[in-house]
């Protein structure tokens, strides 16, 4: 039995990942530590907290709690995602992924080394979640990143995200701690913030607003089912070499024209195939008969936009044995599905509500 603590825990991936742990692995605590920021939302982890999955309302910067969480729960297990994560808000804002990504990291590093590896060494595991921009930019030809290639990232938060990798590896080199890193290539699936490609296109869709798609939509991104990611995750955890760095991919490359192209096809046959998202969206293309498509726009490209990011997770596929279970089409399929289910869910985050029920529960909230 694990005491796993997951940073992030009610972000995106983080909370995707608190979903699956608890119904893999039904023995272990889970202990949820996220600032609540802009991307953190309780309602992520409805139905799952509970008597072996609670939340603890705290941000990096604060050493105490995440001393007394690890202590107060007996952690032998960090599974490490709070970031702030998005490219385009790095370049407008980079102060807050040097504070969260860098010294946040380092933050949790010092007081897990001093909890786990104080006068009595206990068994722990802290495993570093990670992207594949800190590799830098593939052009079309270019084989695709592996854990060799050097690190060439192009943004503050690539940036910052190769720096928390370099800390982590410092940590185990320099103190013994027991690490293990996954860099992983584009999610998709449910709970994420419409701000990103996938759940931005399909929110904008269904609200009958237009798409924006940077350039002629040629960026070529992998994309990797979110659960395919915690298995992942869970692989490395459990039969992980440490101090090693397995890359995650889904080896799904795609452009975003295509993306949002195969969202367009598959929002338009749900439109068709059952009345009643006519009833419950109105205001989208598809419901007055058009074509999602007709939606799409073109906007400038945004600063040193990366053209191309592939994984190779040949390692991590045959040392651990993982496969991807999701097909693409499938994946984007149910995804599309689960927002058009989930109304109230991103409702809620677009408008601001879920932030009004975070501070009614938890008083104000300070960002992290």
């Amino acid at each position: 039995m694990r005491n796993v603590l997951v940073t992030g825990g009610a972000g995106f991936i983080g909370s995707n990942f608190v979903h699956y742990w608890r119904q893999t692995h039904s023995a272990d605590r889970v202990v949820v530590f996220d600032a609540l920021t802009y991307a953190g939302n309780l309602a992520n982890l409805d139905g799952v907290l509970g008597d072996y999955c609670e939340f603890v309302h705290a941000d990096l910067s604060d050493r105490q709690a995440i001393q007394d969480a690890l202590r107060n729960n007996e952690i032998d297990t960090v599974v490490h995602f709070a970031a702030e994560s998005h490219v385009d808000r790095s370049i407008t804002g980079p102060d807050a992924f040097i504070a969260t990504n860098i010294v946040g990291t380092h933050n949790l590093l010092a007081e897990c080394r001093s909890y786990w590896l104080g006068d009595d060494r206990r068994r722990h595991r802290f495993h570093h979640v990670s992207t594949d921009e800190v590799y830098g930019m593939l052009q079309a030809d270019d084989p695709p990143f592996t854990e060799t290639t050097p690190y060439a990232p192009s943004s503050p938060y690539s940036a910052s995200k190769a720096a928390a990798d370099h800390l982590v590896r410092a940590y185990h080199h320099t103190y013994g701690l027991d690490v293990t890193i996954s860099n992983c290539s584009n999610n998709y699936g449910p709970y994420h913030f419409p701000e990103k490609l996938i759940p931005l296109t399909i929110v904008n869709l269904l609200m009958g607003k237009q798409i924006p798609v940077y350039g002629e939509g040629l960026n070529v991104r992998d994309w990797l089912h979110v659960r395919d990611h915690c298995v992942a995750i869970d692989a490395i955890i459990e039969q992980g070499t440490v101090g090693e760095t397995y890359n995650v991919g889904g080896n799904c490359e795609r452009t975003n024209r295509d993306v949002v192209a195969a969202i367009c096809s598959v929002v338009d046959d749900e439109f068709r195939a059952d009345a009643q998202w006519r009833e419950r969206y109105p205001d989208a293309i598809a419901a007055k008969g058009g074509t999602s498509a007709d939606a799409v726009v073109s906007v400038p490209d945004r600063p040193g936009h990366d053209f191309r990011y592939a994984i190779d997770a040949s390692k991590l596929e045959q040392q651990l044995g993982f496969q991807c279970a999701a097909d693409f089409d499938q994946g984007i399929r149910e995804t599309v599905r689960w927002y058009m289910e989930n109304r109230d869910w991103w409702s809620s985050v677009m408008d601001g509500s879920y932030r009004e029920y975070i501070a009614e529960k938890y008083g104000s909230l300070q960002a992290g």
